[in-house]
């Protein structure tokens, strides 16, 4: 696709996107159910879709369906958020090699504007207007499946407008966003539950008795059948390898690429949808050899990231240790300790966090699990976060309070170079509390080149 250069960056209409941010939000989907509607349609115009909500593992899931996906040499779209290092990252296409590859430059300017065009200045949201574009993207581009990662909650969000999906998934649910789902766990469970459909098999990972329940009263109020962990399906680890067990089949798989006890839970989540989808979409041809492969090859950049060169790991000295998550809610602090005690059982080294977090999210119940574990904690602000974050020094005195040493700092290179300057030997280093900092960060490795 060949557009003038006289035509707008993207940066440029995102940012006049957010001016059409209405000022009070009815929660619904009106807005983004009209603006589909003047562009024909184009969210009945997709391949199969599979549709991802859940509170930690909905990224390192669709990694693993993606890869799945791609090594039975079909082509998937995905849709995600937020992004790491560019807008693009959001919208991934299906490309003629069979790999799916963030939207150019040019073809995100094109739907961006045709978009804002129809859209004719109505209030709607930046997710909204940005989600109609994805979507018309994917509807003028050849896949195989559309893997559909919800944006907030579920049941309306802008991606649930979607009818009749092949599949849905719904990841652990635990706190998050509590200002925008609601206070309770039932509330939130309620929310991610929403996207369940008539007839449409939903593949349920582990949760707690408390939000099954929700989830269950969902699917028999709308007529969708379930597949859950614990009771149609199971997964561990056995002798090295992941154990994948269902009803009618087991499977001896290879453990998966991705790192932490954790992703024990999301790959076996992932194979169960891979088994559910290969059933529903016979030709699409997923079997146990594209399983294997899948969990072997999948990536999904910071989720437990090792960083192994560049200016940022150079800083720590070839013995020390950089890893970099995105984790910022309480339950990714249980999983990012337990991952840390794991390691340290196998290599033991003095562990140290640098963290940033968003200001509304739970910094208290996110830095507990590392009490103990941790020698301390260095806190840094987000620079270019898209709402107000932590500053580094109230974040600091939320570790102390947690029973942690910790220190602020004013960036992470400041924070790293106080670490490497500690006398004790080769570190463990995780940087941690937010994606938009996990952002950052790999744009500093970036840069920094």
């Amino acid at each position: 696709m060949t557009l003038s250069t006289t035509r707008p960056h993207s940066d440029a209409l995102l940012a006049e996107m957010m001016l059409l941010h209405p000022k009070l939000i009815d929660l619904s989907l009106g807005r983004v159910e009209r603006l589909l509607a003047k562009l024909g349609h184009p969210e009945r115009k997709l391949p199969p879709v599979v549709h991802i909500a859940g509170t930690n593992g909905k990224g390192s899931l669709t990694a693993y369906l993606r890869a799945i996906i791609e090594a039975a040499g079909k082509r998937s779209h995905i849709y995600t958020s937020p992004h790491l290092v560019r807008f693009h990252e959001r919208i991934a296409l299906a490309g003629p090699d069979g790999k799916a590859c963030a939207i150019d430059e040019n073809s995100l300017v094109d739907v961006l504007m045709r978009v804002q065009a129809v859209n004719d200045g109505d209030d709607i949201t930046q997710f909204e207007i940005t989600t109609a574009a994805a979507f018309l993207a994917f509807s003028e581009t050849p896949a195989d499946v559309l893997l559909l990662e919800v944006g907030l909650g579920g049941r309306l969000d802008a991606t649930n407008v979607i009818p009749d999906p092949a599949l849905t998934v719904i990841m652990p649910i635990s706190m998050d966003h509590a200002e925008k789902l609601g206070p309770t766990l039932s509330k939130i469970a309620a929310e991610k539950a929403g996207i369940l459909k008539r007839g449409v098999a939903g593949i349920i990972s582990q949760q707690s008795n408390k939000v099954m329940s929700v989830i269950e009263a969902r699917a028999s109020a709308v007529g969708a059948t379930l597949s859950v962990w614990g009771r149609d399906y199971d997964a561990y680890e056995q002798a090295g390898r992941l154990v994948v067990q269902r009803h009618d089949r087991l499977l001896d798989l290879p453990l998966p690429a991705l790192i932490g006890r954790h992703q024990i839970i999301n790959a076996g989540t992932a194979v169960a949808a891979a088994l559910q989808l290969a059933e529903n979409i016979p030709s699409l041809g997923i079997d146990e050899r594209a399983i294997e492969v899948g969990l072997r090859t999948a990536e999904w950049p910071a989720r437990m990231q090792r960083l192994v060169s560049g200016p940022l790991p150079s800083v720590l000295g070839e013995d020390a240790e950089l890893w970099l998550d995105g984790g910022h809610n309480p339950a990714a602090g249980d999983m990012l300790a337990d991952t840390l005690a794991a390691f340290d059982e196998k290599s033991p080294k003095p562990v140290y966090l640098i963290v940033g977090m968003m200001g509304q999210k739970d910094a208290l119940g996110f830095l507990a699990p590392f009490r103990g574990l941790v020698r301390a904690i260095y806190t840094v602000p987000i620079p270019g976060a898209h709402e107000t974050p932590h500053s580094q020094e109230n974040l600091a005195e939320i570790a102390r309070g947690a029973g942690i040493q910790a220190l602020d700092r004013e960036n992470v290179m400041s924070a790293l170079q106080t670490i490497a300057a500690l006398p004790v030997g080769p570190k463990r280093v995780l940087i941690c509390g937010s994606l938009y900092l996990a952002g950052h960060v790999l744009t500093l490795q970036q840069e920094l080149q």
